[in-house]
């Protein structure tokens, strides 16, 4: 019977195994297309000590990360919880929920550049109109307001992804406990508490695991919105890495950031699983 699963181990092997590997080991070296066969052994490690641009990447991706999920779960679980009570255009309001998660991150990243133009932008013209802006703001262009502002972008792009997962959770929590807990004198915000939450523990744990490894991944709404400026605005760890590859051609110090990003996600994971005791059985808690 196990040799029936050799196919997929080699495929696994081939497509996951051997890239990350190889990934690891090129980040011990001297790897630059412009100065081929130098030999840097942990000089990229240790390098990054003393590279501010990292530092300033990495308070970033924390702050990125931290702050997308945040406000991605918020609107996730007021999304779900409204398409759960079935009540009339929950059809037209679940199509325009998922719209934003359905478009490409280019289309995404593109459009709200558009939005936010700083002089053509129809979101500068509105906040003018109604006095909230004495002028067009180059929100992107602003280190004081890019990183906020593409938060933003990406929590809009993101939270159906917690929505659909939620609104499946939401299903299966049988309606008689929330029956009992009215009888009980319970309120929304108690029955959310005592109810929604505890049985939406394990696809909370699971959403935010999956949707924080996406988030530090992926840098392309960055890299199409800013580019990682102004200076060093909204730069991270990912678009760091890309750039490292991509524009300077040192693809070793690239794949030591993308090993830092590795190592971190998995602490991440295994200590967040160990908060969250979604491992744990009903009769241990």
């Amino acid at each position: 019977m196990y040799l029936l699963l050799l196919p997929s181990l080699a495929l696994i092997l081939l497509v996951i195994a051997y890239p990350t590997l190889y990934g690891m080991a090129i980040s011990f070296r001297e790897m630059r297309l412009t100065r081929p066969g130098l030999d840097g052994w942990v000089k990229h490690y240790l390098a990054m000590w003393s590279d501010p641009v990292f530092w300033i990447a990495l308070k970033n991706t924390v702050v990125w990360v931290a702050a997308a999920v945040v406000l991605e779960l918020s609107l996730g679980l007021l999304a779900a919880t409204a398409l759960n009570r079935d009540l009339p255009g929950t059809k037209i309001f679940a199509v325009l929920i998922l719209l934003p998660y359905f478009l490409p991150n280019v289309v995404a990243g593109h459009m709200w550049a558009l939005l936010l133009d700083p002089r053509l932008g129809v979101i500068n013209d509105l906040l003018v109109r109604l006095g909230v802006l004495q002028a067009y703001k180059a929100w992107f262009a602003d280190p004081n307001t890019a990183l906020a502002a593409t938060i933003l972008v990406e929590a809009w792009h993101g939270f159906p992804f917690f929505a659909l997962l939620l609104l499946a959770g939401l299903k299966g929590i049988p309606e008689d406990l929330y029956r009992a807990a009215a009888v009980d004198g319970a309120g929304l915000a108690a029955q959310l508490r005592l109810i929604t939450l505890p049985m939406l523990k394990t696809v909370i744990a699971a959403a935010v695991i999956l949707r924080v490894i996406g988030l530090v991944n992926s840098p392309d709404l960055l890299l199409i919105l800013t580019g990682g400026g102004p200076g060093d605005a909204t730069q991270v760890l990912s678009l760091y890495a890309f750039q490292t590859a991509y524009k300077e051609f040192n693809f070793g110090y690239a794949s030591a950031l993308s090993v830092v990003m590795f190592v971190t996600l998995m602490i991440f994971a295994a200590g967040y699983i160990r908060i969250s005791r979604i491992t744990k059985g009903q009769g241990d808690d």
